[in-house]
């Protein structure tokens, strides 16, 4: 039987992985799709405590071999099930199933759909959920960006030095991101402003053309664009864990990042919470640990 396993191989699940290992626990990563979770995509960090700038992918590489160092096993699996007994854990996946003294859920979250027609069938035909993934096929193009967040003018910062022309297009007036980063963006005569603004169709047969925007004045316009990169945020897939959830999906737990369920915990941006940064992540991955380790072993 192993000590942990742990669900989801992003910033808190492997900074959980750290944690467990460091403290002599065998311990299991397993991830459905991609080790390093969604910090991959950013090209640039700048807000972890202690280091100035690091790409998104290469802190997750570093946090990866950080933990395999430490002894932690991993596997690609896709987890069906969480059932809770007196003294351990039963995860059931698509390939087998594994038993455990603690689990700890940090499963992350899903890029949001704008949930138009036709964007499941445009999505590498100009629609896309990662500017550093597919940024480079719009060299010289245009695009525009859904989303007034952070990694809405992240992405719009990476796509200004790849497009001619970038688009940011948000639904109210003011935006949510820094202000650094909106200063950035705002000083850069390849970014443009669209607010109070709302994605309402997707234009072209097998490609991308243009998208028709929806005004707060009920207005309609076209733009032309080459590209659609969505960042409105992101969505939690939590059904499978059998612990209690938020209106919302997301994983109810206190400041212990203990769950409904004993022996069962949750770290990161799958469980209910005000700040979700890596930061952020990477703490709750260490108190689920070190919580489990004195209520458990």
């Amino acid at each position: 039987m192993l000590d942990f396993i742990i669900i989801g191989g992003g910033t808190a699940g492997l900074s959980a992985a750290v944690y467990a290992c460091r403290a002599n626990k065998k311990t299991l990563v397993l991830e459905r799709e991609a080790f390093g979770g969604q910090i991959v995509d950013a090209p640039l960090v700048e807000n972890y405590p202690g280091i100035k700038n690091i790409s998104g992918a290469q802190l997750a590489s570093d946090l990866f071999d950080q933990a395999e160092s430490a002894g932690a096993s991993f596997k690609c699996e896709t987890v069906t099930s969480v059932v809770a007994g007196e003294k351990s854990v039963a995860v059931t996946t698509d390939e087998g199933k594994y038993e455990a003294k603690a689990v700890i859920i940090a499963a992350g979250c899903e890029h949001r759909r704008l949930g138009l027609s036709r964007e499941e069938t445009l999505i590498g035909a100009g629609v896309s959920y990662c500017a550093l993934c597919d940024g480079a096929f719009f060299k010289d193009k245009t695009v525009a960006v859904v989303g007034g967040g952070n990694a809405a003018f992240t992405d719009a910062l990476y796509l200004a030095s790849v497009a001619k022309l970038v688009y940011i297009v948000h639904r109210r007036d003011g935006f949510r991101a820094e202000q650094a980063l909106i200063d950035r963006a705002a000083e850069l005569n390849t970014i443009r402003f669209v607010k109070n603004a709302v994605v309402k169709e997707l234009i072209g047969d097998s490609e991308l053309t243009a998208i028709k925007l929806g005004t707060e004045s009920g207005s309609e316009k076209t733009i032309d664009v080459d590209g659609l990169f969505v960042a409105i945020g992101q969505q939690p897939d939590n059904g499978a864990f059998g612990v209690a959830l938020d209106d919302a999906g997301y994983i109810l737990a206190d400041e212990q990042c203990r769950t409904s369920v004993k022996r069962v915990y949750a770290a990161g941006d799958c469980r209910q919470k005000t700040v979700r940064q890596l930061a952020t992540a990477a703490a709750d991955g260490a108190i689920a640990v070190s919580v489990a380790l004195k209520e458990w072993f």
